[in-house]
């Protein structure tokens, strides 16, 4: 499996960080934010309890930020690619998170991960939901600086629906072949996603 955490400058600093934190301490820390991590827009923390962790943890502001930052974008990434927990924790090791770290994040996943892939799966993240397609084709002849043309489009219709509302927004859009095709591909690796995680 291809590499779902990159060794980037700010994983490398917040690994310095976690590998310095109590091996308990940090256990409770990711088993909260595993919690919290399905509510968008919540913070896992309040101010209060973040200064708390500072000095529970001996961290300052930023590096407190940067480990639960790094801790969320681990379990999202494992949550997006349905990684398997030995796998997890085999790659937390590839960027030097020490194995007792690393254990404690495979260990979460493999207790709370399905849950919380379900609770997301649940979750809508967009405001607005897909109720209708519609679709036409047309097929321009002509135009004033060409007088022979043959330029097909397909115009897409595109019901959409908001939670709180009852009434349908159409939304059109108009693709040539080429865009077309290009949108297709992308469903369809959408769709292989989707079909990953059932």
């Amino acid at each position: 499996m291809a590499a779902i955490i990159k060794e980037t400058q700010s994983i490398k600093e917040a690994v310095t960080f976690i590998n310095a934190i109590d091996v308990n301490k940090f256990s409770r820390l990711i088993s909260r934010i595993i919690q919290k991590l399905h509510l968008k827009g919540e913070r896992t923390f309040s101010e209060e309890e973040e200064l708390k962790l500072q000095t529970a943890l001996s961290l300052d502001k930023h590096a407190l930020n940067l480990v639960l930052e790094t801790a969320a974008f681990i379990l999202e990434q494992a949550v997006y690619h349905n990684v398997k927990p030995a796998s997890l924790q085999q790659q937390l090791e590839a960027v030097h998170l020490s194995p007792d770290k690393a254990e404690v994040f495979s260990q979460t996943w493999a207790t709370t991960g399905p849950e919380l892939v379900e609770r997301l799966r649940q979750t809508i993240f967009a405001p607005k939901k897909l109720e209708h397609v519609g679709w036409q084709l047309n097929l321009q002849m002509a135009q004033s600086s060409q007088a022979k043309l043959r330029a097909p489009s397909a115009v897409l219709q595109l019901g959409l629906r908001s939670e709180d509302s009852e009434a349908q927004e159409n939304v059109f859009v108009e693709f040539n072949h080429q865009e077309l095709l290009e949108f297709y591909n992308k469903l369809e690796i959408v769709q292989g996603q989707l079909d990953s995680l059932t």
